[in-house]
């Protein structure tokens, strides 16, 4: 089916018609010699509505009669070559005749839109993208844009994340170092404070002071603070309140304090190497301190709950780290009285020497004397 269209329009012809778009169907069973061929050899009328299942069915007759392994005596492998060409142009065929309509109704679509779009609609590039009718190609180009964009977002993400990888990384590493270096500029400032106090006090420049004697001005007012908040605080204060977890966080440092030194003063009554009676009970107690420890650890665990800022949570106390510290202090501390007896006997030695010498030297003075 063949489609001519014709257009008058502008000059004196519009003055008289509007734009006028003309459509001219020819149809007809106008088919080319090869088709024509092609049904003959398939043994299909060339006028009849053929369908696809009509035109395998055929197909597959021909093949059991001229198909090179069917054993037939009509077996023919050029002949049977030739059928399966002219199979594969009705196929082909069929396939159009069904586009058209769909065709046909997308050129109606074109003709609306440009009679109601404006005129350079039509002149669109969509970026070079798509084929056929520009109907066709503008949905092609959506489904670009679709495409595009979600590659986009994929990608946008992707450098998203790799951002905040590194401003983590970045971050911890700033953190460590603006605090060590907070840490070493507090502790300058604080001992140019402590000599400045010392030399202030050997001079004597705190003796005459205003006050003196007198209690300290604990809770100055402070105009921008409530009155009742302020009043809280100092009836709080005087009191002796404190946090929950300033008393929690001084217990667990006083409990495990006890505890080491409960585990050194164990070790140290026990012999270096320890025996096999000795090192039973370094195990009894090594099993009492890993009890305690779990209960800390529970005790850790509260204080981390209601502590104010993470910064300020505790670890657990591991009990393997905790037993070789007492060992390795129990170590250090006779290694220690290892060296002061062996500084005690070195001057025991240097004074037996001496006293010896004195001895010899007055012996000697003596018989001096008596032979004078």
């Amino acid at each position: 089916m063949s489609c001519f269209m014709f257009r008058f329009y502008r000059g004196d012809l519009h003055k008289i018609f509007p734009t006028v778009t003309l459509r001219v169907r020819s149809s007809g069973p106008h088919r080319s010699r090869s088709l024509r061929e092609s049904y003959r050899l398939l043994r299909l009328p060339e006028d009849g509505n053929n369908s696809h299942a009509v035109v395998k069915e055929a197909y597959l007759r021909m093949a059991k009669l001229y198909h090179p392994d069917c054993g037939a005596p009509t077996a023919d492998a050029a002949l049977f070559s030739l059928i399966k060409e002219a199979y594969r142009v009705v196929l082909a065929h069929l396939t159009r005749q069904k586009s058209m309509p769909q065709s046909s109704m997308d050129e109606e679509e074109e003709d609306k839109g440009k009679s109601q779009a404006p005129q350079h609609r039509q002149y669109l590039s969509f970026e070079g993208m798509g084929s056929g009718t520009p109907s066709q190609r503008e949905r092609q180009y959506q489904q670009f844009r679709v495409d595009r964009a979600n590659d986009q977002v994929l990608e946008y993400r992707y450098k998203q994340m790799e951002k905040v990888a590194a401003e983590e990384g970045s971050v911890v590493s700033r953190d460590a170092r603006v605090r060590s270096k907070h840490i070493k500029i507090t502790q300058a400032v604080e001992r140019l404070v402590e000599d400045l106090i010392q030399e202030s006090m050997a001079r004597g420049d705190f003796r005459n002071l205003s006050g003196t004697g007198k209690p300290l001005s604990k809770f100055d007012h402070n105009p921008y603070a409530d009155p009742m908040t302020h009043n809280l605080n100092r009836i709080l204060i005087d009191n002796g309140y404190q946090p929950e977890w300033i008393v929690a966080q001084k217990e667990i440092r006083e409990t495990i304090q006890t505890m080491r030194e409960r585990l050194q003063e164990v070790r140290a009554r026990l012999g270096s190497p320890m025996r096999h009676s000795e090192q039973l009970q370094w195990k009894e107690h090594c099993a009492a301190f890993a009890s305690e420890l779990l209960k800390l650890n529970k005790k850790v665990d509260n204080f981390n709950l209601i502590v104010p800022l993470m910064s300020w949570q505790m670890v657990h106390f591991n009990m393997n780290r905790e037993v070789e510290k007492v060992l390795k202090s129990d170590q250090e501390h006779r290694k220690e009285k290892e060296r002061e007896r062996e500084k005690m006997h070195v001057q025991e030695r240097a004074k037996a020497t001496t006293c010896q010498q004195g001895t010899r030297r007055g012996l000697i003075m003596w018989v001096q004397s008596l032979l004078k």
